[in-house]
């Protein structure tokens, strides 16, 4: 799914040629359609029927972007059995994930982290550190690719624990054991309301002892209890989502002139200690996220979040259910909220500086962004 070019509202800047930095995007939601169909047919998996007598590219990507668009997070989950269904052997992982760092790279992107369930990759007889390494192995095919062709990327893997199942600590240890050879932090994902981050306390109480950083999902398909889990179960830097902590912001607009804005103590927490938001517009509003503010992109609190001074970050969550890339979600918030370059800066600037790099890395990342932006 190669990003078409995207621009400044007006004819400005082009958006896919600056750098960006994507925290939060999942190698199973971003397989390009031809290449499911391939995997398909190699193993024998029947795809679903569209329109025509045989399933291409173009009528597959519209059947993915027309089932999660439902608004509801369960449902939106359900187009993944396919993808995960072709991301089953060797071969396909590591096409896949190669196939993934050339797309970002054609994106602007120039440090991805992207992040996957080894667990969901099992069926064929897999084990879960044969699973992490095809996927490395993709990466680093991937990262030759984009160094071939006179550009550089840098990508790390995010493994990922299903918060329904009961693998935690396994996943854990195999994200620690991997952490040198590519894997940069842990994350749980799956369907959020009813499993709570404090069911795999003893996952997140060995990663704290290891050192490893974890993001996770929480404040999409459930509210404020779910981002305290992230936060004190599971020690979190950083929340997936996390679009439903303005549940915990007040805004009275009873007055004409002047709006009231009161942070509850959980969004005074997370602001306080600089917590990056991993938003997602476009899938927040295919999620049902955002649906109690609204159902249209305006109605995202992404630019309330901004301008009380969160460390808000853009990213694509899934490109293929989308149907998106990282420049067309800046495009579409610089339309939606009026913003600048100045502002697309901000959001890169805030998703270096929380990416699992060390501190002296996400610098450089931070000194190439604002080059790439100086030069725009």
């Amino acid at each position: 799914m190669t990003p078409s070019d995207f621009f400044m509202p007006g004819g400005g800047a082009n958006i896919t040629a600056l750098p960006k930095v994507s925290l939060h995007d999942h190698l199973d939601g971003g397989l390009r359609p031809q290449t499911i169909i391939e995997l398909a047919d190699e193993i024998g998996f029947a795809l679903p029927q569209t329109n025509g007598a045989k399933t291409d590219a173009a009528a597959l990507g519209d059947w993915f972007a027309e089932k999660s668009d439902s608004g509801s997070l369960v449902e939106y989950l359900k187009t993944f059995d396919i993808t995960t269904s072709v991301m089953q052997t060797t071969e396909g992982l590591t096409r896949v994930a190669r196939e993934f760092v050339e797309d970002l790279d054609a994106d602007g992107v120039i440090y991805g982290e992207i992040r996957w369930a080894p667990e969901q990759h099992v069926s064929r007889g897999l084990s879960l550190d044969e699973t992490v390494e095809a996927v490395q192995e993709g990466i680093e095919e991937g990262i030759e690719s984009v160094k071939q062709a006179g550009r550089s990327i840098r990508i790390g893997q995010l493994v990922t624990a299903m918060r329904h199942a009961e693998r935690g600590l396994e996943i854990a240890e195999l994200a620690v054991r991997h952490r040198n050879n590519g894997v940069v932090g842990f994350d749980i994902a799956g369907a959020e309301a009813g499993f709570p981050a404090g069911s795999h306390r003893e996952a997140f109480d060995y990663l704290a002892r290891h050192y490893l950083p974890t993001t996770v999902h929480a404040g999409e398909a459930d509210g404020l209890e779910s981002i305290r889990g992230a936060l004190f179960d599971g020690r979190a830097l950083r929340l997936g989502h996390g679009v439903r902590l303005a549940e915990d912001i007040t805004v009275d607009r009873s007055d004409d002139e002047n709006t009231y804005v009161e942070l509850g103590r959980l969004s005074q927490w997370v602001k306080d200690r600089e917590i990056a938001l991993e938003l997602s517009p476009s899938s927040n509003l295919q999620t049902g996220a955002i649906a109690q503010w609204g159902d249209e992109l305006i109605d995202h609190p992404f630019d309330l979040l901004y301008q009380l001074g969160f460390r808000v970050t853009v990213n694509t969550d899934n490109r293929l259910m989308s149907r998106t890339s990282l420049s067309r979600e800046l495009a579409l918030l610089a339309e939606t909220f009026d913003y600048d370059l100045t502002d697309l800066e901000v959001f890169q600037l805030n998703a270096a500086g929380s990416s699992f790099l060390p501190f002296e890395e996400r610098e450089g990342l931070a000194d190439q962004i604002s080059a790439g932006f100086e030069r725009a």
